[in-house]
């Protein structure tokens, strides 16, 4: 056996094992990729959780103040009606009718302080809800940029906001392809609630409107383009029209400063207001509610 016959072998087998090894490094690196995906979507998602708690914390916390400031409300009345009663056990017998007001009295306190306990129970309960469903929301559009949609809570009310670039060409109201695939995910959100009711408005910055045709001036754009999203709502994702209302802000509710182009861009947008269910409020506030 000469030299050639020993070393061939020998440095095939070195030739393998380093593919072999190449290929497991390279399958390795993929899944370390992959990994490190799903480690930044999952932590965008926590954010997205922490900011939605920190606006309902917030939110809650002058509900809460309210709240305490009545209780403090209720607690000098009971004083005042304890002391009022020692006051007249200490004096003359007093007559059954009085008796009878002075039971009807403390009465109703019980009953108010029962109605108080009663809508701390519903705000607790709306914000869980406004909560699960911004998470809902946000977890069906998926990492769509910010800056083109944004969903929050504010002063207990869920707010969607779309940007005008993602929805509609400039100065028209023709909903786009893309617009169409987003509102499609908020549809079935949405339709999965069947009880919510929300209003679409359309937001212009304060650029005078210089089109031609059926379109006067802002105000007109945006009328036109609320009723564009209801109607791909309505028609294309069956969403009730009985639950859905469509207005136009035109340039007169800002939430940016006009004078950049930054500020006019976040103005040009489109906003769904999840609305309250101010029913079951009335309900409670009706003149039984709390006697």
């Amino acid at each position: 056996m000469n030299f050639r016959q020993i070393m061939l072998p020998a440095v095939s087998t070195v030739f393998l094992f380093s593919c072999v090894s190449s290929k497991k490094f390279k399958a390795a690196q993929a899944e370390y990729t992959t990994l490190q995906g799903q480690y930044s979507q999952l932590q965008g998602n926590l954010n997205d959780c922490n900011t939605a708690k920190s606006q309902l914390t917030s939110d809650k916390a002058g509900l809460e103040k309210t709240i305490a400031d009545l209780n403090k409300q209720l607690d000098l009345l009971k004083q005042n009606n304890t002391q009022a009663l020692k006051q007249l056990e200490d004096m003359s017998v007093i007559s059954s009718a009085q008796a009878e007001s002075i039971k009807k009295s403390m009465d109703n306190i019980g009953a108010k302080d029962a109605y108080i306990q009663t809508l701390q129970q519903q705000m607790a309960r709306k914000d869980s809800l406004n909560m699960a469903l911004v998470m809902n929301l946000k977890g069906a559009i998926g990492n769509l940029d910010d800056k083109d949609i944004n969903i929050k809570v504010d002063k207990g009310v869920v707010y969607i906001d779309i940007s005008d670039r993602l929805l509609f060409k400039s100065g028209k109201y023709d909903i786009t392809d893309q617009a169409k695939t987003v509102l499609g995910k908020v549809a079935a959100v949405l339709k999965n609630q069947p009880d919510i009711e929300f209003m679409v408005e359309g937001h212009t910055d304060n650029v005078a409107y210089k089109g031609a045709g059926v379109l006067a001036d802002n105000w007109d754009l945006s009328v036109k383009r609320a009723t564009s999203v209801v109607r791909i709502l309505q028609n294309q994702y069956g969403l009730d029209p009985s639950k859905m209302a469509a207005a136009g802000r035109g340039e007169y509710k800002p939430i940016a400063d006009n004078s950049t182009a930054e500020g006019k861009a976040t103005n040009r947008r489109t906003r769904i207001v999840i609305l309250p269910q101010l029913d079951q409020f009335f309900k409670l506030l009706e003149p039984n509610a709390g006697k």
